[in-house]
């Protein structure tokens, strides 16, 4: 197995949160109005993963540059502290280009099994993933 890229946080004198990873990446996140929780950072990466899993197929039939609009919703078990659930609507705008039925539901059908077959986020969160966690206090 591969490991994935090294990422950290460090706190703000101002109570947010950065993200890094060893590659540059960068985002800003806390619990104050403005910016996403945690929990909405699990939900970015499911819709993420869905559009860059999606992008080809898409490209492929309406041109470079198409997307798709993801939308993603949880169901939150405030006495588990836990998701219960995510729903993603997937909505691919292609009124413009002039598709048959058959054209669209070809394309709808391409856009799923891209999606079931290349996203890493949706096949972690649809099994168990145990976390290991290890606390160090410097002194």
């Amino acid at each position: 197995m591969a490991r994935g890229k090294r990422l950290w946080v460090e706190r703000n004198k101002d109570g947010s949160w950065d993200a890094f990873s060893d590659d540059g990446a960068h985002i800003k996140f806390g619990k104050d109005r403005g910016q996403f929780t945690p929990g909405d950072l699990m939900k970015v990466a499911l819709a993420g993963c869905a559009a860059l899993s999606s992008q080809f197929a898409i490209e492929h039939t309406l041109g470079e540059g198409k997307g798709a609009k993801i939308v993603v919703d949880g169901t939150y078990d405030a006495d588990g502290d836990a998701y219960t659930g995510f729903d993603e609507q997937v909505v691919i705008d292609a009124s413009d280009a002039g598709l048959s039925d058959e054209d669209a539901d070809k394309l709808k059908e391409r856009v799923t099994r891209h999606i079931d077959k290349g996203c890493t986020v949706k096949h972690t969160y649809v099994q168990e993933t145990p976390v290991r966690m290890s606390v160090t206090v410097k002194h």
